[in-house]
């Protein structure tokens, strides 16, 4: 029975947690306002780091867009263990929000894109096979301080160090990953899971265009624009999707949401981009019934004993 911290008419409340740059939410995410409404819940849209906001007087507090935590990771975590009923929970919080999650799951046998990772203070050079290069910081968001390198190119090369070389001076890991040239024909795909009555289970999926043109020159904004177009799983990335969940600390089940990212490797079979658990789009406003499956998820979720 739900009865915590209602509502003055008597509906549970729960937060949808953003950022002060969107202090309205993503428009994609607002889609589920009006299922929430229309299942008795009352929704509020609140910044993470709002002191005024009274965490403790929600029934359930749902991560949407805090997408400005990358620079303050450390902030945000600590937030999040203060937060009671915080979905996704908080200790699965600290585990996603920095990438090196990925080795974990490649040596629990998921396929991952291969992974070098370069800690700060340490001296990185180039590869000395030629092709294309992704570098990254190992906590980020909306493709933010990520470039593409041509290792071929000698201004590419010299480029690339010094993203290392600033992502290093900053105090920040970085990745280093190859280019799955995959994505430039058939772009990523992104599973998306939602909370039902016997657990997570699959919603929907959508194709994300090519986003790295090149290399890293700043994003105006929280996030690169993307290029989003409904997508039908494959019963192969469903199972990658599948053997990907099935590792995640603590269990799969107590998430309200994940979203499980695919690019095709060298030999055409999916392998994970990323595993997005924190504040991942969710593109509920590409598939027939995601916002109210999204809905269902949170009202689930508030029926569970706190």
């Amino acid at each position: 029975m739900i009865n915590h911290h209602q509502s003055a008419r008597g509906e549970p409340r729960v937060a949808l947690v953003t950022c002060d740059r969107l202090v309205d939410l993503d428009p994609d995410d607002r889609l589920v306002l009006a299922p929430l409404g229309a299942r008795g819940v009352h929704a509020d849209i609140a910044v993470w780091d709002d002191p005024a906001v009274d965490w403790a007087g929600y029934d359930l507090v749902v991560l949407r867009s805090p997408w400005d935590y990358a620079l303050r990771r450390d902030e945000f975590v600590a937030w999040a263990r203060t937060v009671p009923r915080l979905v996704n929970p908080a200790d699965v919080v600290a585990w996603n929000t920095d990438k090196r999650y990925l080795a974990e799951l490649s040596a629990a046998g998921v396929p991952t894109v291969p992974t070098s990772w370069v800690e700060p203070g340490r001296s990185w050079a180039p590869p000395a096979q030629r092709g294309e290069y992704v570098i990254k910081p190992a906590v980020s968001a909306g493709s933010q301080d990520t470039g593409r390198y041509d290792l071929a190119d000698p201004e590419h090369r010299e480029l690339a160090v010094r993203h290392v070389r600033r992502l290093s001076d900053a105090g920040r890991v970085t990745m280093v990953q190859p280019y799955l040239e995959a994505v430039d024909a058939v772009g990523e795909t992104a599973l998306l899971f939602l909370a039902g009555r016997d657990g997570l289970r699959f919603s929907h999926a959508i194709r994300k265009g090519a986003m790295l043109t090149g290399p890293d020159l700043g994003v105006d904004g929280l996030y690169k624009p993307e290029e989003i177009a409904a997508r039908t799983a494959t019963p192969e990335q469903l199972a990658v999707a599948e053997r990907t969940l099935a590792v995640v600390p603590g269990g799969r089940d107590r998430l309200l949401y994940a979203r499980v990212d695919l690019i095709p490797g060298a030999d055409g079979s999916p392998v994970l981009v990323e595993l997005e658990l924190t504040e991942p789009s969710l593109f509920i406003g590409y598939a027939d019934g995601a916002p109210d499956r999204l809905a269902e998820a949170i009202v689930t979720h508030l029926a569970r004993p706190a």
